[in-house]
């Protein structure tokens, strides 16, 4: 495993935005009339599907996002101790925030079928030495934020 780091950075996936009681109200609200509405159609699977689901995301939104470790080394990045060498990537572009109230992010698309769209946050990073860095070994070509990126975010993740 590569050890000599060209460049490391910690981040996180998100920026935590603590919920209010407000926002659990609202998902407990849509999530029983989801339920009752499932269970009235005799869809008992759906219903169970959305007890579930509201569930799994009140727990997601309650807890801290995980600070990750990202070294660029010569094979690839790193992210934790799991190697992407950037052979398996297939290109990679840098998104900013035009108002500049958001960190900037690296968007890599890669051939593997588990992880096929990384997003790493880039704060408090020499963005133009791993744009540099990156497009030495990776086509640069033009990303967008995903569907699920944008529903994300409008959530509050």
């Amino acid at each position: 495993m590569p050890r000599d780091a060209l460049f490391e950075w910690e981040g996180r996936e998100y920026d935590h935005e603590p919920k209010s009681a407000d926002w659990y109200w609202a998902l407990g609200i849509v999530a029983v009339a989801g339920t009752v509405a499932a269970i009235l159609f005799g869809s008992f699977l759906l219903a169970v599907l959305i007890a579930i689901a509201a569930a799994s995301l009140a727990l997601h939104a309650a807890k801290q996002p995980p600070l990750h470790r990202f070294r660029l080394v010569e094979q690839g990045i790193l992210i934790g101790d799991e190697l992407h060498p950037f052979e398996r990537m297939v290109s990679f572009s840098i998104l900013e925030d035009t108002e500049g109230k958001l960190p900037s992010v690296i968007s890599i698309k890669n051939e593997s079928w588990l992880s096929p769209h990384l997003v790493i946050p880039l704060e408090g990073v020499d963005v133009d030495f791993v744009h540099g860095h990156f497009l030495q070994h990776v086509d640069e070509g033009e990303h967008h934020h995903t569907f699920t990126d944008l529903v994300a975010a409008w959530l509050g993740f």
